[in-house]
């Protein structure tokens, strides 16, 4: 079924080659409803890859078959993972939308400089996507520090309540807009350089793990937040694979040699 779902998406999406579009990364969404209604607003501007990470009443799910309607084969290749750092594995520059998060250093982009970024990393088939949160809570902190940088909509102040799909929704339409428009020079530059979201992450959780075993993280309430700290500006970094590959060097040295007793 695999290759008459891509047939199917071939025929409604644009025919221009647009390279690689980013995916729509559904965290922990509640409703099926939304799933479908996000699969609907995403084929509408063209974005046709959908990850869902563990999404509430598991997969498949009927109630997202429904709303999807004509946008059922973007639903149908959708793929399922059990954690927000595997959907973003094989990422090369990952956006949040949500709020600005005001205890966390990431940077905040707005709606005028994303789309012409996204279209040109498309163009270069740079691998990006966008996280958003479930309907209730949002993303978490631990989901954020994952993203290179924060997207945020200039939406009313005093009424922020846009459903998931809507907010899917802006997102497509922003890509679909920026079509031919010249990337801002915020963005990074030769970003195909910069290590795999996957070798970060196991960079962190090396590192994370031998400060573990030295006693760092104390207390241990505060272990979530002394993580963020750590993974946020390894994440601004940029760092390159081989960059990631003499970090992970260096924190088995380091390791290798505690309590050798040596003097400096």
């Amino acid at each position: 079924m695999g290759k008459t779902v891509k047939d199917q998406l071939g025929r409604i999406v644009n025919s221009k080659d647009e390279g690689r579009p980013p995916a729509v990364i559904l965290v922990k969404t509640q409703l099926g409803e939304n799933i479908g209604a996000a699969c609907r607003a995403m084929l509408n501007f063209g974005l046709t890859e959908l990850r869902l990470v563990a999404p509430r009443d598991g997969w498949p799910n009927p109630a997202a078959d429904a709303m999807a309607a004509g946008a059922l084969p973007v639903l149908q290749q959708a793929k399922v993972y059990e954690t927000t750092a595997e959907a973003v594995a094989d990422l090369k520059y990952v956006l949040a939308a949500t709020a600005r998060r005001r205890e966390m250093e990431i940077p905040v982009i707005g709606t005028d400089d994303v789309g012409p970024a996204l279209r040109a990393y498309a163009r270069e088939n740079t691998a990006t996507g966008i996280l958003f949160g479930p309907e209730k809570a949002g993303l978490t902190n631990a989901d954020v520090v994952l993203a290179d940088a924060i997207l945020t909509y200039p939406i009313n102040p005093a009424f922020q309540s846009l459903n998931l799909a809507q907010a899917v929704n802006v997102f497509a339409y922003i890509w679909a807009s920026a079509e031919g428009a010249p990337p801002p020079e915020i963005f990074p530059k030769d970003i195909g350089t910069i290590a795999q979201r996957e070798d970060l992450i196991r960079m962190f959780e090396h590192l994370e793990d031998e400060l573990t075993i030295a006693g760092f993280f104390f207390p241990h309430e505060k272990r979530a937040l002394m993580s963020q700290n750590i993974r946020a500006p390894f994440t601004r970094a940029k760092l390159t694979a081989q960059e990631v590959k003499t970090m992970r060097g260096i924190i088995k040295a380091l390791a290798k040699g505690r309590g050798r007793g040596q003097k400096p």
